[in-house]
């Protein structure tokens, strides 16, 4: 009964943290296996990973993890990207009228409302460790999240005759987009415990997070190189805590239900323009099946609608995903898809992975790719357990 009434509240407080709104984040897909299953972690994830999907998760296994892990994701929202490649390509010499009809048909691409690009990633070195029930974590990593818009519309001309007659005429195309980006550098320490024979777990991660905002300006403009790295500023650093909580219940040995709550104590952090990034609540729920003990299928969601630094863009996931092991874990092949639900317009993205095992080493890669709007996402990992 101890036991039950504890893990009770654990998700008490889990589920008043959700009532809370995310003002500038995401939940960036950390790690190739949870990358290939669609982005589906939070009950699956029991290695040192669990740092950063679900802290509960460290206590479901007794084992030592040491791992290295690095990846991205780049959205490409209303073919943003083909239309800056085109406006990079522009003849500004060419002032012919079908030059002058592309030239405005590249202006229009680009000031499609909805066109923008998001981008997120991490990197670090995660390890775990166990004492009996009671097991830690650590991890050193860099989860950036970001964005880029128009913020001042493109528009066509000509000079220095407006009317483009004559032969030193050129065709300008030109406008801005703004570039937004929080570098989130963090140490989190993480410690879970299981009761009643790994029925429950619950976990805490603490994490000393120093903050790197930038807030800065693209040109745009036509036959000219645009790299919106270069446009990023100087940063402006913060220092300050974050607070994660987890839960795992596992009823019975093919069935696993996992919830977290990320941020729950809404770090801020300051923005070059002198206003506030603050991060609320980000609030996950899971689960897991096990039809048979070499296959897993899983599926997570957003129980926040987490605002983005893109201005309109929310980010509320679904996530589904399945493994099926070989070999004894010799070889790990995974599928997956997760879709956005805060923007109906966008199809599922499908994800595949795959994960090699040979005694203690593990080397791990996953992927995904949207092919209606080309946004792309890769991860992958090494690793010893044992």
């Amino acid at each position: 009964m101890r036991n039950h009434a504890m893990f009770r509240a654990s998700m008490l407080l889990l589920f008043l943290a959700a009532g809370g709104q995310a003002l500038a984040a995401e939940f960036v897909i950390v790690g190739p296996r949870q990358m290939g299953m669609g982005g589906a972690g939070v009950s699956i994830t029991t290695d040192a990973l669990a740092t950063y999907w679900n802290p509960a998760g460290l206590a479901m296994t007794q084992t030592v993890d040491i791992r290295i892990v690095g990846g991205g994701q780049v959205i490409d929202r209303a073919g943003i990207a083909n239309a800056v490649n085109d406006l990079e390509n522009f003849n500004t010499s060419d002032t012919s009228a079908a030059n002058i009809a592309k030239a405005q048909d590249i202006a229009n691409r680009i000031n499609t409302p909805g066109a923008n690009t998001s981008f997120n990633g991490a990197a670090g070195l995660y390890l775990k460790g166990h004492f009996g029930e009671h097991a830690f974590g650590f991890n050193i990593s860099d989860v950036p999240t970001g964005g880029s818009y128009l913020s001042v519309p493109v528009s066509v001309s000509c000079s220095p005759n407006p009317n483009c007659s004559g032969s030193n005429n050129s065709v300008s195309i030109s406008g801005a987009a703004a570039v937004r980006m929080l570098e989130a550098r963090q140490a989190a320490f993480s410690y879970a415990y299981a009761f009643a024979d790994k029925t429950f777990s619950i976990g805490l991660t603490a994490k000393v997070m120093q903050g790197a905002a930038y807030n800065g300006t693209q040109n745009l403009s036509g036959g000219q190189d645009i790299k919106l790295r270069d446009s990023l500023g100087k940063a402006t650093i913060t220092t300050t805590y974050g607070i994660d909580l987890g839960a795992i219940y596992r009823p019975s040995s093919w069935l696993r239900f996992g919830v977290v709550a990320k941020d729950i104590n809404q770090p801020e952090f300051d923005s070059p323009d002198g206003s506030k990034i603050k991060l609320g609540p980000q609030v996950r729920g899971g689960m897991a099946l096990n039809p048979y003990s070499s296959l897993t299928l899983s599926a997570d969601v957003d129980m926040t609608s987490n605002k983005t630094l893109v201005p309109g863009v929310k980010s509320q996931v679904l996530s589904l995903g399945a493994e099926q092991t070989i070999l004894t874990e010799f070889l790990s092949f995974r599928i997956g898809a997760f879709k956005n639900m805060q923007d109906a317009t966008t199809p599922f993205t499908p994800t595949a992975g795959l994960g090699l095992r040979i005694f203690a080493f593990r080397l791990d890669l996953g992927g995904g790719y949207d092919f209606r709007e080309q946004g792309a996402l890769a991860s992958g990992s090494v690793s010893m357990t044992f």
